[in-house]
């Protein structure tokens, strides 16, 4: 007997959903409910973690996201316009500098330039090795970001260029006018991608060391975990950075939307 497509389909669904419930279903029994409690639910240590947590640890991680963001556009809106350049040296400067630090893992700059930098010229970054992290972040975001406003720019018509031109405007005057604005509504969603990215990328600050003002929240979860010896803190900060970060998934994907239904 040949079945209907309809009821083929609906097996299958009932077979998918029958297996993933058995997964879940074996999951829950086999875990520990107890040792989690104590592990990741201590109700001390969460009274202990507020409102350090949201006043010092967030607040730090939002303010070193922003700063970096808005380091890594400035560098990357220079980038992105020396590669555009007529001039055969700017583009080659900027595309060997958007590699170099695109090819780099983040760790390894933000350690070059909290370490690195002060032995070899005796700099110290303003702020410290703080300073000096936030700095590494900027060139290695601006990296990324540069490709991604240099593909914004291109992508708006020449037209929009060309009837700025007939109107007088000169080549700065265009492109501050007319050309960026457009371009920087096409990358909207890329950047603001750039910008979740940078709130997880403020974790590896951790490694090069801060004052007890300074904490993000992934310091602030390894300190807790050393100090209550449990784990209860890492479900905190784990929390607190799915609350900065979905809304700006969510704003990402709202934006896409928008920009598919405006193209049609």
């Amino acid at each position: 007997m040949t079945l209907k497509r309809s009821t083929r389909r609906r097996l299958r669904d009932g077979t998918l959903y029958a297996v993933l419930a058995a997964v879940v279903l074996l999951v829950v029994l086999r875990a520990n409910r107890d040792a989690i409690s104590a592990n990741f639910l201590d109700k001390d240590t969460w009274k202990e973690l507020w409102p350090d947590i949201i006043l010092t640890a967030a607040k730090n991680t939002v303010k070193y996201t922003v700063t970096a963001f808005a380091g890594g556009i400035l560098l990357a809106l220079v980038l992105a316009l020396m590669k555009l350049s007529p001039l055969r040296l700017y583009r080659w400067l900027a595309t060997a500098y958007i590699e170099f630090f695109r090819g780099l893992p983040a760790l390894v700059v933000i350690i070059f330039m909290a370490l690195g930098v002060p032995l070899a010229f005796g700099w110290i970054p303003p702020g410290g090795t703080i300073g000096a992290g936030i700095i590494a972040l900027i060139l290695v975001s601006g990296a990324y970001m540069a490709e991604t406003l240099r593909a914004g720019i291109q992508a708006v018509p020449k037209g929009q260029h060309e009837a700025a031109r007939s109107l007088g405007m000169n080549g700065l005057w265009t492109m501050v006018t007319v050309i960026l604005p457009q371009a920087v509504r096409i990358v909207i969603p890329p950047l603001t991608n750039e910008f979740i990215l940078l709130v997880k990328d403020t974790s590896l600050l951790a490694i090069v060391g801060m004052q007890a003002n300074q904490v993000e929240l992934t310091s602030f979860g390894q300190n807790g975990l050393t100090t209550y010896a449990n784990a209860s803190p890492l479900l905190a900060i784990a929390l607190v950075y799915l609350v900065i970060s979905i809304p700006a998934t969510q704003l990402v994907a709202h934006l896409e939307r928008r920009q598919q239904r405006a193209s049609r």
